[in-house]
């Protein structure tokens, strides 16, 4: 029975992917590359990724897990890369004291041997938005290595155990956008508050003093 039911989810999965999917299932490993590249590279309005590759393993049980796991966290890992130094280049339209919390905060995880990585892994590895650790190291202009080492191993990690236990879990890609597109919206509001909020914390009160303050938020001088 529980084969018969996995079998009918996946042609349920097959009838609801549209066409543009099917074409980058077709590629195989290097489909799923270039779509983890673009569904990590923009801000805002993309579903959670492990759905996206579950789906291509529904599609296609002959895909390696392990193998889909490393290709499908090097390309999120691109991806999101390529949202940091779009990030980047809204520094300019940061407020100044915005502006000193994070480069304060950077500063704080360059002293740490391993604090770019510790953070990127956490965020990789857990349930965390990383869309939003990614516009903050943008707009810090974060620049270590650590970034991605971490967020590689946490997402290789994540990956792999969401496509492990997908025929329990999965929930076809389709349905995030047409039934819960409403959620995504919400935790991206949430996610950009979140960058605001972060930008908005004396940090260097917090690391010295260890309280907590709030500096009046004005992050955007248009």
């Amino acid at each position: 029975m529980a084969i018969q039911g996995f079998r009918n989810k996946k042609i349920n999965i097959k009838k609801d992917m549209t066409d543009i999917f099917e074409i980058f299932a077709d590629l195989s490993y290097f489909g799923v590359f270039l779509v983890l590249v673009g569904v990590n590279s923009p801000p805002i309005l993309m579903p959670p990724t492990w759905i996206i590759l579950s789906s291509f393993y529904a599609l296609d049980p002959s895909l390696n897990p392990i193998l889909l796991a490393i290709v499908g966290a090097t390309g999120a890992t691109i991806g999101r890369s390529i949202l940091k130094k779009i990030s980047g280049l809204f520094r300019k339209f940061v407020g100044h004291e915005q502006k000193s919390n994070l480069d304060i905060i950077g500063d704080f995880l360059n002293r740490k041997k391993y604090g770019y990585v510790f953070a990127s892994f956490l965020f990789a590895a857990t349930p965390l938005p990383s869309n939003v650790l990614f516009i903050t190291y943008g707009l810090m202009k974060a620049k270590s290595f650590g970034i991605y080492v971490g967020f590689w191993c946490g997402r290789a990690l994540s990956y792999y155990v969401m496509i492990s236990i997908s025929n329990i879990v999965l929930t076809p890609l389709l349905q995030i956008f047409e039934e819960r597109y409403v959620a995504i919206l919400i935790i991206d509001a949430v996610g950009i508050v979140s960058v605001i909020l972060f930008t908005s914390f004396d940090w260097a009160l917090f690391i010295t003093q260890r309280k907590l303050k709030l500096v009046r938020p004005k992050l955007w001088r248009l």
